[in-house]
């Protein structure tokens, strides 16, 4: 086998293992328009907190439930029934992240009419720069840091193509230690295509799970 097909069967293991993007697994089924999008926003503020991913998507989910998928509906509700929601859900800083996941609605609602595509379009008008405006746009909603950002932009990159190929740090250094090529182009290379969302999430995945020994002994 050539060196490729070394990397292509490492990749085809880290896929059949960890093969699922975050969005997918919180139930976000995720398409160009405002009710998936926001969503996915308000996924990446959850698990941008640094808790255990499996909260963030169990309160994804809960919120889903809840009814409150959108903008208008987050906005729209008291700091009390997202608290309560929360609760529901064993989510951790309840009271902290009730109120923040309020302020985020509100800005995403009154600055972007609850469409996150005009956030998208108006950072990415332009030949240069656009992906450090995204970045900043999506760093400016309460609650989401530049881990957050990442996650946005790493799964949000399988709806908007002019993100791709994106892969964010979380995921380039357990490409390192798989042995695979640890940057955005190499990993689209290897992979057959620009769009590294489920790449990207399950490289996450494995760092996470700090399983890239097994991934390489299943490929072997």
């Amino acid at each position: 086998m050539t060196r490729d097909d070394d990397r292509r069967a490492v990749l085809d293991a880290l896929l059949e293992r960890h093969g699922q993007t975050y969005a997918d697994e919180a139930g976000i089924r995720l398409k160009d328009t405002p009710v998936p999008l926001f969503e996915l926003l308000v996924l990446s503020s959850l698990l941008s907190a640094n808790l255990q991913a499996d909260l963030g998507v169990r309160t994804a989910r809960a919120l889903r439930e809840a009814g409150l998928t959108s903008a208008d509906k987050l906005a729209a509700a008291s700091d009390e029934e997202r608290w309560q929601v929360l609760a529901d859900a064993r989510y951790l800083r309840k009271e902290q992240t009730a109120r923040q996941l309020g302020q985020l609605a509100e800005r995403a609602a009154d600055e972007h009419g609850g469409d996150l595509r005009r956030m998208r379009d108006r950072a990415l008008d332009g030949d240069d720069g656009g992906l450090d405006r995204l970045r900043e746009e999506v760093e400016g909603f309460t609650g989401i840091g530049p881990l957050g950002v990442d996650i946005f932009c790493r799964e949000v990159q399988a709806v908007w193509p002019a993100l791709r190929p994106f892969a964010d740090d979380r995921a380039t250094g357990p490409a390192r230690a798989l042995g695979l090529p640890h940057d955005a182009a190499g990993l689209a290379a290897l992979a057959g295509t620009d769009d590294l969302s489920v790449v990207g999430a399950a490289l996450v995945r494995c760092g996470l799970a700090d399983d890239a020994d097994e991934v390489r002994a299943a490929a072997r």
